[in-house]
């Protein structure tokens, strides 16, 4: 082992820079092998660290057009009663919210933000919560919340959280329950749950509002469960919009059950906000990760090939003093697993630094090397392996040559030799180009995402979050905004655009057929401040707010597909215009049908909950922001704003 150490010494002295090459080159490839198994890792088990998931599912209502992840709560409430095979039965929002509240600690006030969502009583018998404080009835209990142990800390330290109030603005919750953190690659978050209110929308049919979930007792029970509730329940004709009650095959619609563990693929429903990945991506990324150890690999080996002419002397020294073929051998292979085993710990490093960089957002799964023991332990023998054998064809080709053949100084000009150097360079070079096309069209892909014409200017743009407070005086808020030189114009909307896949959806009646289409309820200014033009009618004026019903402007998607028609109504609602198509929703989504919407006198009494503000051009965008930050602080010193 001592003249191991030693030889291999010796090669990193003389050959500094084939060793740091090969070092560098296998480090970089472990590196990039854990880092993306790691997200593969990610979203292969995602949802599976429930003990239970075997026989969760998601229901979502299936139609002819395609499917919905949103239930009516009566059609949910009547499906959970329908059999004995169904243990449990939840409902939950699609989407969580902002929570704005405080909390004293030793007389001191703090305030802070939260996600929150709300959640039937039954949540926690169907997905199973490690409850540190408190029981899993929680929520059975009148305005009391369940948080996780991470946000306890956060709030209370180290003391008991059950009791605690947080206190909002106007109302009061009790933590009454800390359960212990889900892992991150699961669908149920670590975020403040509260109690849909008993009666809310229970005998609606119409209210399409609330994400569906039910726990059999045996996964293989779904079908005749299924079938056995098609046969004992008509489809309500409320649902449908129509007058009789039909069988859901003459509906030729249902309810399609989705195992947990799939969900996470699924892509075909709307109003799903759960995070999706796709199985074929991960299998590219698993040839990625594969191919990028092969090249680093295949590199190795010809470095090392490529020393012979510098190290056969010495080799053949070796033999010379009585060292045999076999032990020559055996000591070159375990150069290659140390130089490789040392790589290996390199790459640990290269991980470790890249989780602290903004690149590392980029990945969903946790980097953290304790977190990932079998990915890191797996990387060290795949090191090992590839150690072993980049170094099996060097030191079989370095000891073969008899001593004749050393002096003449012909190393490389072997038959067999050449044509396996040839082979090796050859598998680089195709992995190598087939890496490079692939970072190529990830490349355009990214490109076409950010320079692609989005239907609105989006340069010079500063969007924040607001709030009830600067609602109540919003024409105070926006002269307040304007008196910067640098504000063009100042306009708000209740969503932010571009942010999501999915935005509010309406269904109406048009022309004695039903059409359904998402709704942005924007300021009468919008359109005007983003930059988006009406192709046909009129753009949004400041009267159109006192109308009763509000006043649409659609985009040619809706009207192409609806034959819609300015001037007409639907319901009594008028469409005063048609703009072309904005991509008002994310990447993930082709322009579906949508109508930009000012709320009239009635309205749901909903707030704006983003400010749009316009700088003009040549202006300084970082006083602007400054401005802006100053402003709200004026209105709500005390609120989080996100600017």
């Amino acid at each position: 082992m001592k003249t191991i150490y030693r030889n291999l010494l010796i090669v990193i002295r003389r050959f500094k820079m084939a060793t740091l090459l090969n070092v560098a080159g296998l480090s970089v490839a472990f590196a990039a092998f854990m880092v993306i198994m790691m997200q593969v890792d990610y979203d292969r088990t995602f949802d599976t660290s429930d003990p239970n998931h075997p026989n969760i599912f998601r229901v979502e209502f299936i139609y002819q057009e395609g499917a919905q992840v949103v239930i009516n709560r009566p059609l949910a409430e009547a499906f959970f009663a329908s059999s004995p095979h169904i243990v449990a039965g939840a409902l939950s929002f699609p989407h969580s919210t902002d929570l704005f509240f405080s909390v004293e600690n030793n007389g001191v006030k703090q305030f802070y933000e939260e996600k929150s969502v709300q959640v039937s009583p039954e949540y926690t018998d169907v997905f199973t919560f490690d409850f540190v404080e408190g029981t899993k009835d929680v929520l059975k209990q009148p305005d009391h919340v369940m948080i996780p142990l991470s946000m306890a800390r956060k709030l209370f330290g180290d003391q008991p959280a059950a009791g605690r109030q947080l206190t909002g603005r106007y109302s009061h919750m009790t933590v009454g329950a800390v359960y212990r953190d889900f892992p991150a690659n699961t669908l149920v978050q670590n975020i403040v749950y509260t109690t849909i209110p008993e009666n809310e929308n229970k005998t609606n049919w119409g209210n399409w509002n609330y994400q569906m979930f039910v726990r059999m007792d045996d996964a293989d029970n779904m079908s005749s469960v299924y079938e056995n509730f098609k046969k004992n329940n008509k489809a309500n004709p409320q649902m449908i919009g129509q007058t009789d009650e039909v069988d859901w095959e003459k509906l030729n619609a249902g309810l399609r059950f989705t195992p947990l563990t799939e969900v996470h693929y699924v892509t075909d429903a709307i109003f799903d906000f759960t995070p999706k990945a796709s199985r074929q991506t991960l299998r590219v990324l698993f040839a990625i990760a594969i191919v990028v150890i092969v090249i680093a690999g295949i590199n190795f080996t010809n470095f090392s090939t490529a020393l012979t002419p510098m190290r056969i002397k010495s080799i053949n020294t070796q033999k010379v003093l009585g060292g045999s073929q076999g032990t020559i051998r055996r000591s070159l292979v375990l150069e290659a697993m140390l130089i490789s085993l040392f790589s290996y710990v390199m790459a640990i490093g290269f991980v470790m630094l890249f989780a602290r960089t903004e690149l590392s957002l980029l990945v969903d799964a946790d980097l953290s090397v304790a977190s990932q023991p079998l990915i890191v332990g797996g990387t060290a023998l795949i090191a090992l392996l590839t150690g072993l054998l980049a170094g099996l064809y060097p030191s079989f080709y370095m000891t073969s040559f008899p001593p004749a053949l050393v002096l003449k100084g012909s190393f490389g000009l072997s038959p067999k030799g050449r044509v396996l150097r040839n082979v090796l360079i050859s598998v680089q070079f195709i992995a190598s180009f087939a890496l490079l096309i692939g970072a190529s069209f990830m490349y355009l892909q990214n490109h076409f995402m950010q320079h692609t014409s989005l239907g609105y200017e989006k340069d010079a743009l500063i969007v924040t979050n607001i709030n009830e407070q600067i609602n109540k005086s919003l024409d105070a808020f926006t002269n307040r905004m304007k008196e910067f030189a640098g504000v063009e114009g100042v306009t708000y909307a209740d969503q932010l655009i571009s942010s999501t896949d999915f935005y509010m959806s309406w269904g109406r009646d048009y022309h004695d057929k039903s059409i359904q289409y998402q709704v942005l309820p924007v300021d009468y200014s919008f359109l005007d401040v983003m930059g988006i033009s009406v192709t046909e009618g009129r753009e949004f004026r400041i009267e159109d707010a006192n109308t009763r019903h509000g006043v649409y402007i659609f985009n040619e998607k809706a009207r192409d597909q609806f034959q819609l028609e300015v001037g007409t109504m639907i319901d009594s609602t008028e469409i005063i215009g048609i703009m072309p198509d904005v991509k008002f929703a994310s990447f993930r989504t082709e322009v579906a049908p949508m109508a930009f919407f000012v709320w009239g006198t009635q309205n749901w009494g909903r707030w704006k909950n983003y400010a749009y503000v316009r700088v003009k051009a040549g202006s300084d965008m970082r006083a602007a922001m400054e401005h802006v930050r100053a402003t709200l602080a004026e209105f709500d010193p005390e609120y989080p704003f996100n600017v």
